[in-house]
């Protein structure tokens, strides 16, 4: 029996994704929380096998907390499911830790064969992102400066390309729009630029942004 776990801040997600497995055979799922914290609460009580894990939540994203569920148990494989498209997101969340990426569009039986894929010790991404992550490997470029931005600064920018102003982008992640004010700064200190149109400009020519 694949013991699964969900972490989303959308309890309809969470409802949705067990329906799901619940007409699996094979699977379970053992418990769900709506942030950062309460993941590891549960999980530092209780054994799973796979993680379904949205980036986008409240206090730490998805991402901050890979590298902390990766140290929980050697067997725990993290399957992000998120609302973010490949480009953006899948490339960081498998090199820190992730055994899969797909997106909420994914049909349900994707869903299922990514969770039993992941399971086994096996990774699951698109043939696109498989390629990528085999260049990235074998070529030794200089890193692109969006690469140069932690995690939730990176989260910050692609919503800034996407057009949100920093009260949206601040509702969306659950932060202040004071707080959104400073990754702005440092976002646009990193990157050598100036305003927030220079930002949009590189997000839509580097396709962070759809």
């Amino acid at each position: 029996m694949i013991r699964i776990f969900i972490a989303d801040d959308h309890a309809v997600v969470r409802q949705g994704i067990k329906q799901i497995i619940e007409e699996q055979r094979d699977m379970l799922v053992i418990g769900e929380a709506k942030n950062a914290q309460e993941t590891l609460d549960f999980l530092h009580k209780k054994i799973a096998d796979v993680v379904i894990l949205d980036i986008s939540m409240p206090g730490k994203t998805g991402l901050e907390i890979l590298k902390d569920l990766k140290h929980l148990s050697k067997n725990l494989h993290v399957l992000v499911l998120s609302m973010y498209p490949e480009e953006q997101f899948a490339t960081r969340a498998i090199k820190s830790g992730a055994s899969g990426y797909m997106t909420k569009e994914s049909a349900p039986e994707e869903l299922v064969r990514a969770i039993r894929r992941v399971y086994s010790g096996g990774k699951y991404v698109s043939a696109a992102l498989a390629e990528k992550l085999i260049f990235d490997f074998e070529t030794d470029q200089t890193k692109p400066p969006h690469e140069l931005l932690s995690d939730r600064e990176f989260q910050v920018l692609c919503l800034m390309g996407m057009g949100k102003t920093a009260s949206e982008i601040a509702k969306e992640i659950s932060l202040s729009v004071k707080t959104i004010s400073t990754y702005r700064s440092r976002i646009l200190e990193k990157m050598k630029m100036k305003s927030n149109a220079e930002l949009t400009r590189y997000s839509i020519k580097n396709k962070l942004v759809e």
